[in-house]
């Protein structure tokens, strides 16, 4: 099944490198996004999103013709969806997105075309997004009313790669295929195979929006027994890093590790998705989100103790004598990405009621986002180590765990990490 031209709506973290990838196998790639200032940075062969060798293959498949980015939707082989599913209300899933993208490229679907959903959706988005479709397009038919002699093949395959690793992953990782029938389950292999070397592995459409709503589910209620474990810990004086290391030594045992919260774009959100269709059946699920969600709270009770034992044993300072230095921003170790941090939250949270001085370390980074610029200073670990007299370490980067904090500053330690600990 012959695709020479593909479409890829939404030009973000996932949509940049998986249009990149297809353009690097010499596929025309027509990248669509709203943002104006993407499409002219795309042009001209760069990159507006921070991720690995990223820029080396866009800039080559822009150079070498096979790559170019549009603000309005333009006739294609395939469309592939990849735009944000955030939160509204509630944590109601905001499909508005999808359905924006589904009318964007409506007017430019032609008999034969594929379109497949990437965006991680809760379980029947995909066939609402055939729904707004069918009823932009009453001219072709659909698979939710024609099945297998469908003009238009529909079909939801959940990105599944980790920041940082994206171009590697999307090639060697496995991919879920979820077509609403086999014939368009299988046009959507045809597609993928043009650069995925992992298994392309076919089932249904809800079955595959369910599988990576599953997949960080899974991770969040085990990071949440993680979390758990360290409240209890803390509360009966047990050192919990310690604790995990022992229990991990049974032959079926391997309890994550603690922090300060759960952040990122997937495991902090998706599991609300699986929680606002079945809200009844999902009780495990929901309160491992709650666990998560209160960790921060958590940590600022841990800082507010912390400078009010720091002001008892010094009576001549007030809090605004007191510097408190953040460690780390990011939502996981080595990375830049600042999305659905909670060390970022955290970190903006004290800075925003702690009346001294607050020091932000991100190695990652060159400047602060506008919000947290506002009120903290960007700090190299150096300085923050010998001016601080509170440390609150967020983030086990790897330049942080080589380094010997505890006997480079007098400060008093808070560590979420188990950097310290460890």
């Amino acid at each position: 099944m012959p695709f020479q031209t593909i479409s890829v709506i939404g030009l973000g973290y996932i949509g940049l490198p998986t249009a990149a990838v297809f353009a690097s196998r010499k596929k025309k790639v027509i990248g669509v996004d709203v943002n104006q200032q993407a499409v002219d940075t795309i042009n001209r062969g760069e990159i507006h999103i921070v991720e690995p060798d990223l820029d080396m293959v866009v800039h080559a498949a822009v150079v070498e013709g096979y790559l170019r980015a549009t603000t309005v939707a333009e006739p294609a082989d395939a469309f592939l969806i990849a735009v944000p599913t955030p939160f509204k209300g509630d944590h109601e899933p905001d499909l508005s997105y999808i359905e924006s993208a589904s009318k964007s490229i409506a007017p430019v679907l032609k008999k034969g075309d594929l379109v497949i959903l990437e965006s991680t959706s809760p379980v029947g988005a995909t066939e609402q997004m055939a729904a707004w479709l069918a009823e932009a397009r009453p001219d072709l038919t659909f698979p939710q009313t024609h099945g297998e002699a469908s003009d238009i093949r529909v079909a939801h395959c959940p990105e599944r790669v980790l920041p940082g690793h994206v171009l590697r992953e999307l090639v060697q990782n496995d991919r879920v295929i979820g077509g609403m029938t086999p014939k368009c389950s299988e046009a959507a292999v045809a597609l993928y195979k043009a650069f995925v070397e992992g298994d392309c592995v076919i089932t249904n459409a809800r079955t595959a929006e369910m599988c990576k709503l599953t997949e960080n589910s899974f991770r969040d209620v085990n990071i949440a027994f993680a979390n758990e474990l360290s409240i209890i810990c803390d509360k009966l004086d047990i050192n919990v890093w310690e604790l995990i290391r022992l229990a991990n030594r049974h032959p079926r045992v391997n309890i994550l590790q603690p922090g300060p919260g759960v952040g990122g774009h997937c495991i902090a959100v998706d599991p609300w998705f699986i929680v606002s269709k079945t809200p009844e059946q999902a009780q495990l699920i929901r309160t491992a989100r709650e666990v998560n969600d209160r960790k921060p709270e958590w940590v600022l009770e841990k800082v507010r103790i912390a400078v009010g034992e720091i002001l008892q044993q010094h009576p001549e300072k007030t809090a605004r004598d007191v510097t408190i230095a953040c460690l780390g921003l990011a939502f996981k170790p080595n990375i830049d990405d600042l999305r659905e941090s909670p060390a970022a939250g955290i970190t903006l949270e004290i800075a925003s009621t702690h009346p001294g001085p607050i020091l932000a370390v991100e190695p990652h980074i060159e400047e602060l986002p506008a919000e947290l610029a506002k009120k903290t200073n960007l700090a190299s670990l150096e300085n923050a180590l010998a001016e601080s007299d509170l440390i609150v370490l967020l983030v086990d980067h790897s330049e942080f765990k080589n380094t010997q904090i505890h006997g480079m500053t007098k400060a008093r330690i808070i560590d979420t990490r188990g950097i310290i600990s460890k």
